[in-house]
């Protein structure tokens, strides 16, 4: 009985390999599908490779495999402005009615007016007074329940669709990609904290506790035994530059092995990340795409890339050609078909 059902045993067994090879091969080729088979696609995946092979020289245990990226112009655009400034603007407007001493204090005036040239000329100082003026002296809660709603309702100027869906679809991927492989992403951020946590654990997967971000200062309530954290217009401390390798050593306290930026602004983050011992991984998105999305380096006022772009030419990290080596830009783009 046992030889007479070995020949049907195993021909079951070989039709079922037949079956799952092809099902391997199309997951296979599943891993990265916005990215074209290019430089940039090719050193991500031996990067993680070599990271998550054991018994390779290149091994990094889970819990040190630490990826942090950028948020503006890293994983969704930054164009025509940063969102969050966009956002601060369509509150000043919300809020016009209960500041009435807003019709004749600069820069709220110019904005409400719809002076641009005023505006642009209160330089930083003016936006600051903006950013504080919706973003502070109010709880946590309802900051968060602003942004919220905000971000269900505001269209982008240019697309017209929802700025939770002017995300990266390869850098969606990448995240996915990376999470599969034990990585923990982080994003490190200039955008403000609170104002990314409204979204992105839903937009990106990345839990709140894992965005790191500008903070301003804050003070714990109890009024009548109703308990808040109030936000104070005193910034605590600015995400950018410098403060990127700050946040990350002390919030983290682990050095990355993968960073990813877009600009001059995530500069020392790659370099705090590719200063550490073993094998390491800096990237740049280059905004080489005037068609899909916007194309600018080194003059742009949003997201410069000029410094960061010379040293990463210099030391070989790798700079994604926007325009040549994403086949989509965003998740509603459709996605070319296959041959």
């Amino acid at each position: 009985m046992y030889q007479t059902h070995r020949p049907l045993g195993a021909m079951r067994w070989i039709l079922s390999l037949l079956l799952v090879l092809p099902l391997l091969a199309q997951a296979a080729n599943e891993v990265l599908p916005s990215w074209n088979d290019g430089p940039s696609r090719k050193a991500i995946e031996a990067f993680v490779g070599a990271v998550t092979t054991e018994g390779s020289k290149d091994f990094v245990p889970v819990a040190e495999r630490i990826a942090v990226f950028d948020n503006d112009g890293t994983l969704w655009s930054e164009q025509p402005m940063y969102f969050q400034v966009l956002f601060a603007f369509d509150e000043v407007k919300r809020m016009a009615p209960q500041h009435p001493e807003w019709k004749e204090k600069q820069p709220f005036k110019a904005l409400l007016e719809g002076d641009r040239e005023t505006l642009a000329a209160s330089g930083m100082k003016g936006l600051l007074e903006i950013v504080g003026a919706t973003h502070t002296n109010m709880t946590t809660e309802a900051f968060s329940a602003n942004a919220e709603r905000w971000l269900a309702s505001a269209k982008h100027p240019r697309s017209g669709k929802p700025y939770t869906e002017m995300v990266f679809q390869p850098m969606l991927e990448l995240l996915d990609y990376l999470r599969a492989n034990g990585f923990k992403t982080y994003i490190v951020s200039g955008g403000e904290v609170a104002f990314m946590r409204v979204f992105a654990e839903e937009v990106y997967g990345i839990p709140p506790e894992q965005v790191i971000g500008t903070t301003f200062a804050s003070q714990f309530q109890d009024k009548d035994g109703q308990l808040s954290i109030l936000r104070l217009p005193k910034l605590a401390h600015n995400d950018d530059g410098p403060g990127k390798p700050e946040s990350i050593d002390s919030i983290i306290g682990r050095r990355p092995i993968l960073a990813f930026g877009n600009s001059d602004g995530d500069l020392q983050m790659l370099q705090w990340t590719m200063a550490g011992k073993g094998k390491r991984f800096a990237g740049l998105v280059h905004h080489t795409d005037g068609e899909r999305e916007w194309a600018y380096d080194r003059e742009s006022k949003i997201g410069r890339l000029d410094k960061a772009l010379d040293e990463a030419k210099s030391k070989n990290w790798v700079v994604v050609d926007m325009a040549r080596e994403w086949t989509r830009v965003y998740p509603f783009e459709t996605a070319p078909s296959k041959p």
